[in-house]
This record gives C-alpha cells, structure tokens and sequence, in this order.
C-alpha cells in the first residue's frame, strides 16, 4: 500500500458562503467515516488560519507565513495512484473545490519501524 497526500489550496473554499459550511463540513466528515470503513484513513483536517512557526536548524524560532499553499489535507492508505484519485474524487464533491493527490516516497526504513510491508504494485 501506498500513502497519499490528498490536499486542497489555502483559498479553495472561499468560494463557499458561510451558510453553507455546516453541510459542506458534515459531507467531508462522511467522507471521512467511509475511508475510516474502508481502513485507508491515515489523518485529515484543514489548516487553523494562523501565522507558521519557522524553526531553524539552530533552533531559532521565527514566525512564518499565514497558509497559502494548502488549506486542508487528507491521508490514505490504498493500493495504487488509481484508488488515491476515487478518493480524492469523493473529497472534492464534500469539499466544493479541487484536490491535488500526492503519493509519498518509498522508504522501507520507516515501513519497518512501523511493521508495515509494502504489497507489489
């Protein structure tokens, strides 16, 4: 299995008025109970509105930028880039707005820490 980052930008949903977010919460929060019944939820939500905080490699910590680049984000866990997409395709009907579907790198270091084994593709 493969994780994939299924994300949409800071600016996305503004297109949505206030009055609808309610039911446009509750249809993403349906996609999420279905990934969770289909045991490919990894993690999801949308980014708090707030500055980033920046921390260098020394330490320092400064403040960053407000979200730009991603508004909100979900991670599955399915078999292939084709299955990412049905998924991605599902939380862009909740969401009202496009989803961009990212698969993450191989790394079979931290599959072994987390004792998982990656199926052939």
């Amino acid at each position: 299995m493969t994780r994939y980052l299924i994300s949409f930008n800071a600016k996305a949903m503004d297109h949505i008025p206030e009055e609808d977010m309610p039911s446009v919460a509750a249809a993403a929060h349906g996609v999420v109970e279905e990934a969770l019944g289909a045991g490919v939820y990894v993690i999801s939500g949308g980014l708090a509105n707030r500055r980033a905080s920046i921390v260098g490699p020394d330490g320092t910590v400064t403040d960053g930028p407000h979200p730009e680049a991603i508004g909100g984000a979900m991670i599955v866990d399915v078999p292939n880039h084709h299955e990412a997409l049905e998924w991605a395709r599902k939380i862009a009907v909740a969401c009202r707005c496009p989803q961009e579907v990212r698969a993450f790198g191989p790394d079979p270091e931290l599959d072994e820490m987390l004792g998982r084994r990656e199926s052939p593709r």
